[in-house]
């Protein structure tokens, strides 16, 4: 027997695996060629996938026939099924990239539950950037310095400068 993880377990696969079924169903559909802006594949990587990759090719499949005829050079997370989406107050829809399970921050006083979410947060934005930390800086607007600071003192850091050694790494150490 061929033992294959779950996808929840290989986030680093999504983004060429949505890639892939996403260039199948617009060859099969005759829709010009197009791919999946970062936010969409944040979006996607950040999935818990039940139904794994046969759930990812379904999610696929929906985007292109519900946008396949859009105007658009990149698909993005407002192009993505509903259940990918939360509204907020005014309506609108809202991209859900974090988990939603805020009962699990409700029984923690609020130095733990600003921690568990700050380390979830944080995870899920070296995720984004493949472990890059000067784009994950950038992005949530700390000095690389502070970030690793950050990492370190949550127990998720890499050694080196720039590039953490790896996105799989991080989880590890974190569950730890």
């Amino acid at each position: 027997p061929l033992h294959m993880p779950p996808l929840r377990e290989r986030h680093a696969d999504i983004p060429e695996l949505a890639d892939n079924f996403l260039k199948i169903f617009l060859a099969q559909s005759g829709h010009a060629e197009r791919s999946f802006n970062s936010s969409a594949i944040s979006v996607l990587k950040a999935h818990k996938w039940p139904g794994n990759v046969r759930q990812l090719r379904n999610v696929v499949e929906w985007v292109v026939i519900m946008n396949g005829a859009a105007n658009v050079s990149e698909f993005g997370p407002e192009h993505l099924p509903p259940e990918f989406q939360k509204t907020n107050s005014s309506g609108n829809a809202k991209i859900e990239s974090i988990s939603n399970d805020q009962s699990a921050y409700m029984d923690l006083p609020l130095r733990e539950a600003r921690e568990a979410f700050e380390r979830e947060y944080l995870l899920a934005q070296v995720d984004r950037f493949d472990g890059n930390i000067s784009k994950t800086a950038q992005f949530v607007g700390m000095e690389r310095s502070a970030l690793h600071r950050k990492l370190k003192s949550l127990q998720i850091g890499g050694d080196k400068d720039d590039v953490v050694v790896s996105v799989d790494d991080i989880q590890k150490r974190a569950s730890v």
